[in-house]
């Protein structure tokens, strides 16, 4: 087998996240301000890089993998890059890969990827990537080259009102583990998705969200206006979108939340508590 072989055969562990689960849980029992809350996460993510880089088997198979440029680093979620300026993003499918890729206005690609965030939310299960220090997206490519994947759902932009940051929202099936693998020289992200097929028993998940409402600068002017809270924006089942506050498991873990916020100076009503399938789109 070649290392290349390896490197498409490796396992992402399936108990990664229920690890990664139990710890945010964890953490959020323990939540006494945002500033924990902010801390918490940024443990999880270190915490998810050092399980997955220590597993032997797939140490020794990055090691033996003849790729174009070397691996910085392989992540769930997390923060990554170096800081550019007007880089443009650009992605590539194929077999079993998923590539994001960057360049300069020359369209020579760069050595390094430019300072990007992952995030993973799990109703419904998706991947969150934003791109600072880049200016140009196709985003009808990276959806077309994405959606060739028959573990990918959907793919869609982010509204992000700073010019010089892009993002999209990569929706998976149930079930679907991922690794985001970072290149340098040339700079560039591999995206992995692996399923064992298995069926996942959808659970109920109540959350804060807003009205629907159409894609457009009113869902960036929402996610500023609260720049503490982790703000994501979902498809809805009619294809427009809404801003959401978390991921709880009862009505009242979402209504405290309700509580806290709307004690906020600058809170405008915006919220209300609702919940739907984690296979699901809200309504």
């Amino acid at each position: 087998m070649t290392g290349k072989e390896r490197y498409e055969n490796i396992e992402i562990p399936a108990q990664l996240t229920d690890v990664i689960r139990q710890a945010q849980q964890k953490a959020a029992a323990r939540k006494s301000s945002s500033r924990i809350i902010r801390y918490a996460s940024i443990l999880a993510a270190c915490a998810a890089f050092l399980f997955i880089v220590n597993i032997p088997s797939v140490a020794n198979a990055m090691s033996k993998i003849p790729v174009v440029g070397s691996i910085v680093q392989v992540l769930q979620f997390g923060d990554g890059g170096k800081v550019t300026d007007g880089v443009t993003v650009g992605s590539e499918a194929t077999e079993n890969t998923l590539k994001i890729n960057f360049s300069t206005d020359e369209h020579a690609q760069t050595n390094d990827a430019p300072h990007y965030n992952v995030v993973h939310k799990e109703a419904p299960n998706r991947i969150l990537f934003t791109f600072s220090g880049a200016r140009y997206m196709d985003i009808e490519k990276v959806k077309a080259d994405f959606m060739t994947q028959p573990l990918v759902k959907d793919v869609y932009g982010s509204m992000i009102l700073d010019d010089s940051s892009v993002g999209f929202v990569v929706v998976l099936k149930e079930g679907v583990q991922y690794a985001v693998t970072e290149f340098k020289n040339p700079g560039y992200l591999e995206v992995k998705l692996t399923s064992d097929g298995k069926p996942v028993t959808p659970r109920k998940v109540y959350s804060l969200r807003t009205e629907s409402m159409p894609f457009g600068e009113s869902m960036g002017i929402i996610k500023e206006s609260y720049p503490d809270e982790d703000i994501s924006f979902l498809k809805t089942s009619t294809g427009e979108f809404t801003a959401v506050i978390g991921e709880y498991l009862t009505a009242e873990e979402a209504e405290q939340k309700l509580k806290e916020l709307a004690q906020q100076p600058d809170y405008h009503e915006e919220f209300y508590v609702d919940s739907w399938m984690s296979n699901e789109n809200p309504k």
